[in-house]
């Protein structure tokens, strides 16, 4: 079903039910690698923690029908597998018929705030494994902060566990995206050093009873070799903020796509905010790459 985006309110007030009834009915994918045998999704789920900021823009995600209209161009390229995304944005998608035949993650923890005192404390506060499994998706994505200094780190990794275990014992993708994490002049930071990234990495694939369904969402840094080397959990590449310098950003990325155990990547402010504002062609570029 394709619905003009001025409609989706009265859609939403009217027949609320359309989106449980869309979600039953969506034609699923056949597999969680398409085309080009990865992975590549578009990430959606910055606003629900009230990160809204897009290169110099501290509000380009703040206009819904903006971000849902660069959504459906981003879906509908070529080799783009589907999305990842909160409820809210879901399903809007849904209910546009944008998420026909896509992979889609439900993305579950987004309780840690930008910017507030309690951002480590990221609890689950969007999808559960058994609402990613009742709406047919295909797994559930969690954020996962480690702050020596915060004690709000534990309970999030507790959290991040049961959720773990609980998609993977439903046969559910956990896609689970970890950082070392601290804060400087009171705001939390990620450490993007090769230690670090490794460190995060050895955590997340330990997490939960198994890891059989579990991936892992890792940021490009400058030595990849020894962070791939720290599991044998399949890697998406994070696509991660929006560079001024687009081509040596997608340099980096192509550099690292080429090892196997990277199966594929999940981008989301960089392609549907490009510094150009063309989306298909940023799209198109990281396609093209895989």
């Amino acid at each position: 079903m394709t619905v003009d985006l001025v409609d989706l309110v009265k859609l939403r007030v009217e027949r609320p039910g359309l989106v449980r009834e869309t979600a039953d009915a969506r034609r699923r994918p056949a597999s969680l690698t398409g085309s080009t045998g990865r992975l590549m999704l578009v990430a959606a789920d910055h606003p629900a923690r009230g990160a809204l900021r897009a290169g110099s823009d501290g509000l380009a995600m703040a206009d819904r029908f903006r971000l849902l209209e660069r959504l459906e161009v981003a879906l509908a390229r070529p080799g783009v597998d589907g999305v990842l995304g909160t409820p809210d944005v879901l399903e809007d998608l849904l209910l546009m018929g944008a998420l026909e035949g896509k992979v889609v993650i439900g993305s579950m923890n987004r309780g840690g705030l930008a910017g507030t005192a309690f951002e480590i404390d990221d609890r689950f506060t969007a999808y559960d494994a058994a609402a990613v499994e009742r709406m047919g998706f295909q797994g559930g994505k969690m954020l996962l902060r480690i702050d020596r200094d915060d004690p709000a780190t534990a309970s999030t990794i507790a959290a991040c566990s049961a959720a773990v275990g609980d998609l993977g014992g439903r046969g559910l993708m956990a896609m689970v995206e970890p950082f070392v994490s601290h804060r400087i002049d009171g705001r939390v930071r990620n450490d993007l050093s090769t230690e670090s990234v490794i460190r995060s990495a050895t955590v997340a694939a330990g997490l939960g009873w198994t890891s059989a369904h579990t991936w892992l969402k890792l940021p490009v840094v400058e030595d990849m070799e020894p962070v791939l080397a720290a599991t044998t959990l399949p890697v998406l590449l994070l696509g991660g903020e929006v560079a001024a310098d687009q081509d040596a950003q997608f340099a980096a990325w192509e550099k690292v796509l080429g090892h196997p155990q990277v199966r594929g990547m999940v981008v989301g402010r960089s392609l549907l905010y490009p510094p150009d504002g063309d989306v298909a062609a940023a799209v198109d570029a990281v396609v093209e790459m895989m």
